[in-house]
Formats: structure tokens, C-alpha cells, sequence
């Protein structure tokens, strides 16, 4: 890779407080109120079905798993205790005695098999898009895929109410880390079972988490309060949690000016882009600005003519400049991407960007008319049809679209119309192939290259492009099943050299950063690696 970012994020695996107290505990009192933007509706707030950045903010004060996570590492949550055999594939955990769900019933281990058996169920509907997330689970997969698995057989058992034994297919370093991730946290299970629209609204939401949904006024805001039977209770400062749901980057910018909210810019929300470049130039102290493990990248519809044609799909990649879309459009000290695993990500003893340098392809834009034109005419084209190019709101996703319409349209002499649409209508026309090309981001799940490799298998419910190779659904697989990170690393390189060099299905654009302003008087609200907030531990302090 060319451009090199300059902190080395492996060695920030740890979250990274923004503004953190000086032990003084000045915490307690009134105006304990964190307000931020989320930047849309969030589609869903149910465990099971959520794949967006949106949900999983708001998620993450209102849920917890067996473990979260804490600068960096996987501690206990709701479980009390957590033994692991020799082997690494058996799993025993205790869950917490004190552990309450908001409705004052008690979280067991019959919750957490009931969650995970739920999001496998085949018959779900709609389908959970991170099901595979669990097919590290013995006869997850089986079941999910309908492969021959039954309920049954899938390798998770409430044996009473405290204890949950888990069975791996094969051992998995990191799997402490995913049961912290949202596919992986319980729910209610008689509240669900009894209401399938139990997430739908905040009088009849039931969850476990430091926070409870206080209120959702739909498309405009959220509240969260305090959790009183939170375990954890006297670590939880905040009195309450603001949502709003601004899309306009300028409305969210003025707000944050005029002190109607404490925080603003990514996750969720965005800073206009002439005036971030301002910030990032005056070096503005509230500016928190650090590089972020995530890719931004263009899906393209692999089961649409003529895009199902790998030289059309390069030859639109090939013909767009990187470097000047980072420098004068999205300028936010991103970094052009040539791969999809992003920097941030370990390999074996270093960054796997640092181990696997390859570029799997260069911008050229003679070379990408050649392409085209061989594309078009294997699939009985002699000119590319104008085509729509797809786009959430807010971000810098409008003018990067408007930016590479033209490039394309000076380089390859093909029209392009670029349409802005709803975040929630955006997700579902993705997941149901219905677009030509669509912007689309991946940042890190857990910090192991699988997170960015496995999504792309064959039928993949986070695999919103059509893509489908035989071979790299090997390799995935191959590298699922072997305890040597060599062979792993080298093996989810070989199916990035598929996804990226030989097919392009997806078009690699940036690897992302995270620019954000926060108010000085908010403490320890962290930004990890992956550029996920955690706000369940902060306060104000004026």
C-alpha cells in the first residue's frame, strides 16, 4: 500500500477516551445528559436482525452479551464466569445471580440459547443478516442453511438457569470478543415469544443493558435512561441518553454550535465537508480526528447485466483517482484503498496490511476503456447504459458519488445518475439486490481479517452484492478451520486476491477516519479502533 496511515492502529486495540476525567469524581448531579445524532430511524432494534451502524449505537447502552468490551480486551458481563477446555472448543459459562432484565425478570441462560437459536432459525423472517456470526457454533451452520442440521444439534444448551454450555466447531481465539457483539446478546425470552413485534416500540421493549429505552418518537428521537437494576449500576452516570435523527450534515453542524448537542460528527452523524477540512487545518481542540479500521467502498450488483461481467466491474474501478477524492472531496485525512481489509487489522505479528502489500489493481483509465469495451461485448453491448448510482443520506456520500459520476463520465464517456435514498429503504434495496451500484462501508466486527473475508460467501446475509465463488468460499472455510494464523492469513489473502484482484466485486475507495467534535465538558465516552462509540460510562462535567 502506497499511503501509509500514521498511528499504527494494532497497537490501539484499546478504546480511546475522548477527554477522560482526572479522578476527581465531580459525576453526580444534574445536567447528566449526553445528546448526539444518529443520523436516521434506526431500521431495527431487535438483536436478531440489525447489520447497521445506527442500530448498534443505540444498541449498545440498551444490550449487553456474555462479555463487553474494555480498552481493548473481553471482560465479563453478563457472565459471572467463563471456563474454556483444553481444546478450546467446549465453552462453560455461569451467568450473573444479579443479572435483571428492564422488566424486572431474571436474564438466564435459557435467554441467551433461546437469542442465538432465533437468529439461526431458517425459517426467521426476515432472515438475521449476521446469522453466520454463530457458525463458529457446532451445527449452527447446518441448521441455519438447512443443510441437514436440526435445532437440536446446534452446539448451545441452557443446562439451568445460570449455566450456558457452548460447543465450537473448531477453536476460535477471539471468541470471547464476538460474545460481545450485538448477534450474540440475549433476549427475553418469554417477552419475545409472546410479542414478535416486541421492538418495535419503547412501552413494550424489553432489555438488559445499563440503559432502557425511555422513549422513540419515530424518524425524530430516542431517549435512554438509566437501568436502577443494572448490575453495574454505580457506574452509570449519564441520567439520560438524546438521540436525534438529523440527516442535513449543516442542521446537525448548527446544532452542535448553538449547544443542542455534545457530539458531533461519526459514528452516525457527519461534519459538512469544507468545514471539516477547516477544523482539521486549525487544528480545532474539539476535534477528535484518528484513523478508523473501515473501508468505504461501491457495491456493485453482480447478478445485473452488465455488471455481472468482472472487466465492466474493473474498468469502473480503474477509472476513478483515489487520491484526488480524498484531497478534495471527502477531506478527512482518509487514505486511498487498493484492497478491502482495511489497516487497523492484526496478521500474524504485524498489521495484515503490512504482511499482504498487494494492490490488486492500479487506476488507469486507457486501460479501463479497453476493459469496458471487452466487457460490454462479451455480454453483447457495444455501449454501457446510463445506470443509477445509490447513496444513504448525510456523510460525504453525496458529493464522492457526484465525484466519481464524473470521473466515469470522463474517462469512460458513460452516464451515470446519482440518487440520494433513505437509510432504512436504502438497507432493504441493498439486501435485495435491487440497485446498479451502491455505496456501502465494513469496519471491523472484531479485530481478525474474518471479519471483512467471511461476508462474502455464497449466500452471506451481509453479502448484499450477488457474489459468488466457489473457491473463496473454500479458502473461508479453510481458514475457519485451522488454529495456524500463517495458514489462515494466507488463505483469507488468496480470497481477497478473488473478491478484489480477479473478480472485483465490490470497488474499494477509502479507508476511512474518524472526525468527530465533542463538547469539553463530556468524559470518558471512548472511540475504538473500529470507530464504534461507547458512551455507557461517560458523564458531564462543567
Amino acid at each position: 500500500m502506497k499511503a501509509k496511515l500514521t498511528l499504527l492502529l494494532v497497537s490501539i486495540v484499546a478504546s480511546v477516551a475522548v477527554l477522560a476525567g482526572c479522578g476527581n469524581d465531580n459525576s453526580g448531579g444534574a445536567g447528566q445528559e449526553f445528546r448526539m445524532n444518529l443520523g436516521a430511524e434506526p431500521p431495527t432494534l431487535d438483536p436478531a436482525l440489525m447489520q447497521d451502524q445506527v442500530s448498534s449505537t443505540v444498541m449498545s447502552g440498551l444490550f449487553e452479551g456474555l462479555t463487553r468490551m474494555e480498552n481493548g480486551e473481553a471482560v465479563n458481563a453478563m457472565a459471572e464466569d467463563i471456563a474454556v477446555s483444553e481444546d478450546g472448543l467446549k465453552y462453560t459459562v455461569k451467568i450473573r445471580q444479579d443479572a435483571k432484565w428492564s422488566n424486572g425478570d431474571a436474564v438466564t441462560a435459557h435467554d441467551f440459547e433461546y437469542s442465538w437459536k432465533r437468529t439461526l432459525d431458517p425459517n426467521l423472517n426476515p432472515p438475521a443478516p449476521y446469522a453466520y456470526q454463530l457458525y463458529y457454533i457446532k451445527g449452527a451452520e447446518e441448521y441455519n442453511t438447512n443443510a441437514g442440521g436440526t435445532v437440536d444439534q446446534v452446539g448451545v444448551k441452557a443446562t439451568d438457569d445460570l449455566t450456558l454450555e457452548i460447543e465450537l466447531k473448531n477453536p476460535t481465539p477471539y471468541f470471547k470478543s464476538l460474545l460481545s457483539f450485538y448477534t450474540y446478546y440475549p433476549v427475553n425470552k418469554a417477552v419475545v415469544s409472546a410479542n414478535p413485534a416486541w421492538a418495535a416500540e419503547a412501552d413494550t421493549y424489553v432489555s438488559n443493558g445499563p440503559f432502557k429505552l425511555s422513549s422513540w418518537a419515530h424518524s425524530d428521537s430516542i431517549d435512554l435512561v438509566p437501568f436502577e437494576d443494572y448490575y453495574d449500576r454505580d457506574s452509570i452516570k449519564l441520567e439520560k441518553v438524546h438521540f436525534v435523527m438529523i440527516s442535513d450534515a449543516s442542521t446537525e453542524s448548527n446544532m452542535y454550535e448553538t449547544d443542542e448537542l455534545d457530539w458531533s460528527g461519526k459514528p452516525t452523524g457527519s461534519i459538512p465537508v469544507e468545514q471539516l477540512a477547516q477544523l482539521i487545518q486549525d487544528k480545532n481542540p474539539e476535534l477528535v480526528s484518528q484513523p478508523q479500521a473501515s473501508t468505504y467502498y461501491y457495491n456493485f450488483n453482480n447478478s445485473k447485466k452488465p455488471f455481472n461481467n468482472a472487466k465492466v466491474r474493473k474498468a469502473l474501478s480503474m477509472a476513478i483517482d483515489r487520491q484526488a477524492i480524498v484531497d478534495k472531496v471527502s477531506k478527512g485525512n482518509e487514505v486511498p484503498a487498493f484492497a478491502f481489509v482495511p489497516p487497523g487489522i492484526h496478521g500474524v505479528t504485524k498489521d495484515f496490511r503490512d504482511e499482504i502489500t498487494t494492490e490488486y489493481f492500479t487506476e488507469n483509465a486507457d486501460e479501463a476503456k479497453k476493459l469496458l469495451a471487452e466487457g460490454l461485448a462479451e455480454e453483447g453491448m457495444t455501449a454501457m447504459p446510463e445506470f443509477e448510482l445509490s447513496y444513504n443520506e448525510g456523510g460525504v456520500h453525496q458529493p464522492v458519488a457526484e465525484a466519481i459520476a464524473d470521473m466515469w463520465n470522463k474517462n469512460l464517456g458513460i452516464t451515470v445518475k446519482t440518487q440520494t435514498v433513505e437509510w432504512k429503504v436504502f438497507l432493504q434495496n441493498r439486501t435485495s439486490l435491487a440497485y446498479d451500484v451502491a455505496r456501502a462501508g465494513w469496519g471491523a466486527d472484531y479485530n481478525d481479517p474474518m471479519t471483512y473475508i467471511d461476508m462474502w460467501i455464497t449466500g452471506g446475509g451481509n453479502n448484499d452484492t450477488g457474489f459468488s465463488n466457489a473457491e473463496y468460499d473454500a479458502l473461508v472455510k479453510e481458514a475457519y478451520s485451522t488454529q495456524d494464523q500463517q495458514a489462515r492469513v494466507d488463505a483469507m489473502a488468496k480470497a481477497e486476491q478473488i473478491l478484489i484482484g480477479d473478480n472485483m466485486a465490490i470497488m474499494p475507495i477509502f479507508y476511512s477516519s474518524v472526525n468527530t467534535l465533542v463538547k469539553p465538558h463530556v468524559k470518558n465516552v471512548g472511540i475504538d479502533y473500529k470507530g464504534d462509540i461507547d458512551y455507557t460510562r461517560a458523564y458531564i462535567e462543567k
